[in-house]
């Protein structure tokens, strides 16, 4: 754990998940340059909690659509470079409209296109959160860990503190690991959170609708730092709460319950 790190006690952890009634209040405009493999789980997702997605990545466009929107999501879990150059358009945009904007480094330890679109899109864009798996946030502040594709495979939860404030440290931003424990860090405040269920590690696209769900909750006017702990806490509630449908066999019967569960 880093040095001058603050533990947040369980007292702190009662909360009321504020974050999901102000994003239905608000029903936030959420652009998102994402994982092909993902969109529609995505949009539906995000539907279900309550904000409203655009995908939106034509250059010609992209700056246009990130005018109009509230927060930004990017993913670089499929992106081709014409892709890269419209997250940097885009994200340029959003900052200077100063609404939160989100990375995704899905991948990025696989390889080195991956490494050079991340370090390209984060040295030229300020990122209210970077989410992603132990194994690629460990990427970004060269902490070894094992990965193999876009999966995390080493289980040192150790180092997962060191991670998560390594990373919200070096980057200027709010760092969510996800894994069986979920760490969320920002400057010297860490927060853990247990909920979830083993589903969401075997359907595709789990990790990035939760980053989209992180960019709706960051446009709320809660505290940006307790709005993505409740999202996160929320999201993992949600699978828990779908798995046990008595309809729910598997992660095929899983996935509708888990979006309806989500507009709960």
């Amino acid at each position: 754990m880093g040095q001058g790190q603050q533990i947040i006690g369980p007292s702190e952890r009662m909360l009321n998940m504020k974050v999901v009634q102000a994003v239905r209040e608000k029903r936030p405009l959420i652009h998102h340059l994402t994982n092909e493999v993902v969109v529609n789980f995505t949009a539906n997702g995000l539907l279900s909690f309550g904000g409203s997605p655009i995908m939106a990545k034509e250059r010609k466009e992209v700056q246009e659509v990130a005018k109009l929107a509230d927060g930004l999501l990017l993913n670089i879990g499929t992106a081709l470079e014409s892709d890269i150059e419209a997250m940097l358009l885009a994200g340029k945009v959003a900052n200077e409209k100063g609404i939160p904007v989100v990375l995704d480094p899905v991948g990025i330890a696989a390889t080195s296109f991956r490494q050079e679109a991340a370090q390209k899109l984060l040295k030229n864009i300020s990122f209210t959160a970077i989410k992603g798996n132990a194994g690629e946030m460990a990427h970004l502040v060269d902490i070894p860990w094992k990965t193999r594709g876009v999966e995390s495979l080493d289980d040192d939860l150790s180092k997962l503190e060191d991670i998560a404030y390594g990373v919200a440290k070096k980057y200027y931003s709010i760092a969510v690991v996800t894994g069986k424990v979920d760490i969320i860090a920002e400057n010297n405040q860490i927060i853990t959170n247990n909920t979830g269920h083993e589903y969401l590690t075997k359907i595709t696209g789990a990790g990035c609708l939760l980053g989209s769900i992180i960019t709706a909750s960051l446009t709320t006017e809660l505290p940006k730092f307790i709005s993505t702990y409740e999202a996160v806490q929320f999201y993992g509630q949600a699978a828990e709460i779908a798995a046990t449908h008595h309809q729910v066999k598997g992660t095929g019967t899983f996935l509708p319950h888990f979006i309806d569960v989500l507009g709960i």
